[in-house]
């Protein structure tokens, strides 16, 4: 094992065929799986996993093609929200981490996490809420223009070669707390080169918008089965200056679960742990308290 000097844990690996997934697994406990988006990684729940680590276990993967993972062409992996959800369930199972799971999701997290909640319910015990979604597009809502422009024939050029899209993210995600030099050289580290940048660009292209895109299907089942959740504890954070996922997805997860807790940043972005977190982390250990899983 090694330990990358931003993380707050040694790194581990899990071994898939050719493929590495790195994650970080510490403490003890009941389990909560922080589950990053795109284009971030582990290094997003540096703060709030230290904080945790005393009195849970917490594991936090990086996807395959981000972080510290596994950074393969698309002849050796098949970048679909499927396979996120695939991944994230083969590691789990691998870890032993089967039962009394609190999920804690951001962006593209949302959508990979309870696509694995869909297949085994009975795991999941809480759920944290981060600037994401796990259904289509709210009505009325279209794709912004700048990811629209990363999906464009232009796309490859502006996200693999220009760097254009984990590089905004790393100026415009955060409204509060502009990101310091030398963290956003710490997120813009894997993603160094063309090919580093693969899942990067894979990602904004599997974004579903209808019907005809793969992982539409996937999406509706998983919107479909929120319900199953409505006696889970959910907290909600989120930071509304997010120009993607702003208070349209906020107000979609209140109207599918009205009994959730909520608390809303009117100046932080998207990485809203970035923005809040002097404010988030408390909340979360303070949530988890209040909320005891039983057996």
């Amino acid at each position: 094992m090694v330990k990358h000097p931003a993380l707050p844990f040694e790194s581990r690996f899990y071994e898939r065929g050719a493929l590495r997934q790195h994650y970080l697994d510490s403490g003890s406990g009941d389990p909560v799986v922080m589950v990053h988006g795109n284009p971030s990684w582990a290094i997003y729940y540096r703060g709030l996993a230290q904080a945790l680590s005393d009195s849970y276990r917490v594991v936090v993967p990086d996807h395959i093609g981000c972080g510290l993972s596994s950074k393969p062409g698309d002849d050796q992996y098949d970048y679909t929200l499927k396979s996120r959800v695939d991944d994230l369930e083969s590691l789990l199972d691998s870890i032993a981490v089967k039962d009394r799971v609190t999920l804690v999701l951001h962006d593209w997290g949302g959508m990979i996490g309870m696509g694995y909640a869909a297949r085994h319910p009975e795991r999941i015990r809480r759920l944290v809420i981060l600037n994401t979604a796990a259904f289509p597009l709210p009505a009325g809502k279209s794709l912004p223009w700048r990811l629209k422009a990363c999906r464009s024939p232009l796309g490859a050029f502006l996200v693999r070669g220009a760097n254009a899209f984990a590089i905004a993210a790393s100026r415009l995600c955060c409204t509060r707390r502009p990101m310091s030099p030398g963290l956003r050289r710490l997120y813009l580290e894997p993603y160094d080169s063309w090919a580093h940048r693969i899942a990067v660009q894979r990602f904004v292209e599997d974004i579903p918008l209808g019907p005809g895109d793969r992982a539409y299907g996937l999406v509706a089942q998983t919107a479909g089965s929120l319900a199953r959740f409505q006696d889970r504890p959910m907290l909600i954070c989120w930071g509304e200056k997010d120009f993607v996922f702003d208070r349209d997805f906020r107000d979609e997860w209140i109207r599918r679960f009205p009994g959730a807790e909520v608390h809303s940043f009117p100046d932080a972005g998207h990485y809203v742990l970035e923005d809040a977190g002097d404010q988030i982390i408390p909340l979360v250990k303070d949530f988890l308290v209040r909320h005891p899983i039983r057996d």
